[in-house]
């Protein structure tokens, strides 16, 4: 959730590593936690890992420290039973309105962030033995962070896997809504406070213009945007706030010429009765070189390293365009699958 800083972060670490204790990120709030972390298990929330999901049911105790337990820090109401979790829940959270408002907790404790976390910090650790879980928990996140392979030349797993290798770990990587994001939010590691961008409400067009105030703040961090093709023609044309502004950042466009998301529901819910998520799309390098913004079009995993470092070192706002296959609607099933699979059950 939200009211976190720097410090508060650093004082929860030091709390869970006193306890051994696995600790998660809700959805979005990735950056809260260094993913590098021994102690880091993954996120909570949209496109959860199984495995990590089952471990709530499994647990002895769910410490809740500041999100809002709804829809989407719950995986759609399935982690925790309601009203009386199975498990014995701590709640903590700053608005006494949200405690106890879906989830009765064992214990509810109304405080910020802030006063939390230094007093946890300061806490004489309780003795349990959780390190076991803990390790294990860390190598089933570990194997979901390795990229999966989809349809087509171009792995998109494999473009977020070689970013969050060479990215310095200040750099700050924003995104908009849709399924392309699945893959930045599954296999990139934020490794710092605030280096995550990204909306929670599933706004379209958010990554683009948040870079760029991003950029506009921290102007010696690398700043990169991801945008679907749908989501980036919304808001594209801040490219020439970004030229007007001298903002140098690298948008990289996750080209499917479709609506990805409600597409993936319309074959699920009606499946072959596609209506209004085609899109014709106009050249994005193109677009992007008649800004006067540097542009990029990459269509196999292979030439996307130095087409970065081309855009990167372009000295302008850059547009990579990356051309991926339609039927690649998630790191893990295609399109083909989601509708034979409704069809199946018609």
């Amino acid at each position: 959730g939200g009211g976190w800083d720097a410090e508060a972060c650093h004082h929860i670490q030091r709390f869970v590593e006193a306890n051994d204790l696995p600790v998660t990120c809700s959805f979005r709030c990735q950056d809260l936690f260094d993913n590098e972390h021994a102690n880091y298990v993954g996120d909570v929330g949209i496109g959860i890992n199984p495995k990590l999901g089952s471990r709530f049911w499994d647990a002895d105790l769910l410490l809740a420290i500041g999100p809002r337990l709804g829809e989407i820090s719950t995986s759609g109401y399935t982690l925790i039973d309601i009203p009386v979790p199975k498990q014995p829940l701590v709640h903590v959270h700053p608005g006494s309105e949200e405690l106890g408002r879906v989830y009765r907790p064992e214990m509810a404790i109304n405080a910020g962030m802030r006063a939390f976390a230094e007093a946890a910090a300061a806490m004489e650790p309780v003795g349990g033995d959780w390190r076991d879980w803990t390790q294990s928990a860390r190598e089933d996140y570990l194997a979901w962070n390795k990229p999966a392979p989809i349809p087509g030349d171009l792995q998109l797993g494999e473009v977020v896997k070689w970013l969050r290798e060479n990215l310095p770990a200040d750099s700050i990587v924003c995104n908009g809504a849709g399924n392309y994001s699945t893959w930045v939010h599954r296999f990139f590691r934020y490794r710092g406070f605030r280096t995550q961008l990204g909306p929670t409400s599933g706004s379209m067009g958010y990554g683009v213009p948040a870079a760029i105030s991003a950029k506009r703040f921290y102007p010696d961090r690398t700043v990169v945007a991801f945008a679907g093709d749908g989501c980036f023609l919304m808001t594209g044309q801040e490219l020439a706030t970004a030229i007007q502004y001298n903002i140098n950042i690298v948008i990289i466009i996750v080209n499917n010429a479709m609506y990805g998301t409600i597409r993936m529901h319309q074959e699920r819910h009606y499946p072959g009765r596609v209506s209004g998520t085609n899109l014709v799309n106009p050249n994005f390098a193109d677009l992007a070189r008649a800004y006067g913004a540097h542009g990029e079009t990459v269509t196999r995993t292979e030439d996307f390293a130095p087409a970065f470092e081309r855009a990167e070192t372009s000295d302008k706002p850059a547009v990579i365009e990356l051309k991926i296959d339609p039927e690649a609607i998630t790191p893990s099933v295609t399109l083909s699958d989601i509708r034979d699979a409704a069809q199946s059950k018609a």
